[in-house]
């Protein structure tokens, strides 16, 4: 269970989440990190939240966006917001770390997903990209869908082939809780 303070690291990706609050804390308002990110960083897949809405501040460096297709770049000072169902992804394409003051609204259970993803990272269970195989990663799309969903495939194609596969990786003994307190 992730607490306030808990730090993971991506050592793939060079970055880093400190939880500032979390849904238990914020009787499921909202979950807050800081984030931190490498310089050059690459961006993540698209994705949605399908049920929640985002809050950014640029803390320190920069951050690229693209929302829905459109680019804009943030600078320290600077805060943002993503719409809950819109497309986005996010990279630091500066020569300096970014960190940023990271709010998802509702909770719901962000802070399990994100420890879910940095915890197998940190364990060296993902690839450059940050995603583990792909029976784990549709057991863990299955279970936090509320939460993220990648835009590709379709969501007709995710809907049926991510069900399946997360059946099969379910099998093969894949959960989507993971806590590195007894790697």
């Amino acid at each position: 269970m992730v607490r306030a303070g808990d730090e993971f690291y991506d050592p793939i990706r060079g970055q880093r989440l400190i939880f500032r609050k979390t849904a238990r804390e914020s009787k499921g308002e909202l979950v807050e990190v800081e984030a931190f990110y490498r310089p050059g960083s690459e961006a993540p897949p698209e994705h949605i939240h399908p049920q929640q809405e985002e809050y950014f501040k640029v803390l320190a460096g920069s951050i690229e966006t693209r929302v829905n297709n459109r680019k804009k770049r943030y600078e320290a000072g600077e805060s943002f917001r993503i719409p809950a169902g819109a497309a986005h992804q996010m990279w630091n394409g500066d020569s300096t770390e970014a960190c940023l003051l990271w709010q998802t609204r509702p909770a719901l259970h962000t802070d399990e997903f994100l420890e879910m993803m940095w915890g197998l990272a940190q364990a060296g269970k993902t690839n450059k990209a940050g995603l583990p195989n792909l029976l784990q990663l549709a057991v863990i799309l299955q279970q936090y869908r509320r939460e993220f969903r990648p835009v590709r495939p379709p969501l007709i194609v995710q809907k049926v082939v991510f069900v399946l596969l997360a059946s099969l990786g379910r099998l093969c003994g894949y959960r989507a809780i993971h806590t590195l307190k007894g790697d």
